[in-house]
């Protein structure tokens, strides 16, 4: 299998001014004249790592990585006091990515996503198809009520202690309801002591749902109290409006991408992503393959292997 590429510095930065007064943070890597690519990093809210790099063959790709409005180094985030969540939706996020696409005269481009990345590329890919070469796809995820169902509360017949210590924070009147809507709530309270304490809840929650991949960790991450914040915001905005999509609109829109090929990568031990998600959209895509990781979950062993193996696939 192709090694996972040492991370290497960007040949070139800058920040984009989109729509409603954000700026992005992108960067580019690899070889100014090679295949153009775009990743999507997951959350909604993770920001693009210095790994995530290492996808790319630096020899042969010219790859464009960037942080999702609200977070990571684009401006301004939602843990700031005046941030709008109103001006961050899906339709968004797409308008961004064409918007940034055209700032760097490509034409078309390789998608990479991850996580939310997926369902996000999808979208993305289904409203562009001509702007896409090919994708690959890790963590497979579709952004269906169905999906957001499962983490917040089915989960909960696995892990009964963890997801009973998750909703002891939303008030009893709620915890029948809407999970990520509640959780929005105490995220957006102003006091302090409540959006970091929920902040802190739901992190642990995501660390938890994902634990029972081999080899599993605490996420370091969440060790930061802003990056806490700025996820869970995002994560729950998201969630608490169905990820601004139709429910089952990526399924849907599946034969408009009959003619794109791809390669979608999954860990056989995605609890909190069951593979049933990634085993559809491959059915309905002709052009397609489906890797499953046997000692992978969420991301994990052999994950970044994979993922450069696939893309080196479309170096041509």
């Amino acid at each position: 299998m192709t090694q996972y590429y040492p991370p290497i510095e960007p040949f070139a930065s800058g920040m984009l001014e989109v729509s409603d007064g954000h700026r992005l943070y992108w960067e580019e890597i690899g070889h100014p004249e090679g295949i153009p690519a775009v990743y999507l990093h997951g959350g909604p809210g993770s920001g693009c790592s210095p790994g995530a790099r290492g996808n790319f063959d630096p020899k042969a790709y010219r790859a464009v990585l960037f942080d999702q409005r609200g977070c990571g180094r684009s401006h301004p985030l939602v843990s700031e006091p005046e941030a709008d969540l109103r001006s961050n939706t899906t339709d968004h996020l797409i308008a961004d990515i064409e918007a940034l696409r055209e700032h760097l005269g490509i034409d078309r481009w390789v998608v990479v996503g991850v996580s939310w990345g997926v369902t996000l590329g999808l979208v993305y890919a289904q409203r562009y198809p001509e702007r896409v070469k090919a994708m690959v796809l890790g963590a497979v995820t579709a952004g269906t009520h169905r999906e957001i169902a499962w983490i917040t509360r089915d989960m909960g017949r696995i892990f009964p202690r963890e997801w009973e210590r998750f909703t002891t924070l939303v008030p009893e009147a709620e915890r029948g309801g809407d999970l990520a809507a509640a959780y929005a709530r105490l995220l957006a309270n102003p006091d302090p002591e409540v959006h970091e304490r929920a902040a802190l809840a739901w992190c642990r929650w995501e660390d938890t749902h994902v634990s029972l991949m081999p080899g599993w960790e605490p996420s370091p991450r969440y060790q930061d109290p802003q990056f806490r914040l700025i996820f869970s915001r995002l994560v729950t905005h998201y969630w608490s409006h169905g990820c601004f999509l139709t429910d089952g609109e990526v399924l849907a829109g599946m034969p408009r991408l009959a003619h794109i090929p791809a390669v979608l990568i999954h860990g056989r031990w995605d609890i909190s992503g069951p593979l049933d998600i990634a085993w559809a959209l491959h059915r309905a895509w002709p052009q397609s393959e489906l890797h499953i990781l046997d000692e992978a979950g969420h991301g994990g062993v052999g994950f970044p292997e994979a993922m450069a193996a696939a893309l080196d696939k479309f170096r041509q």
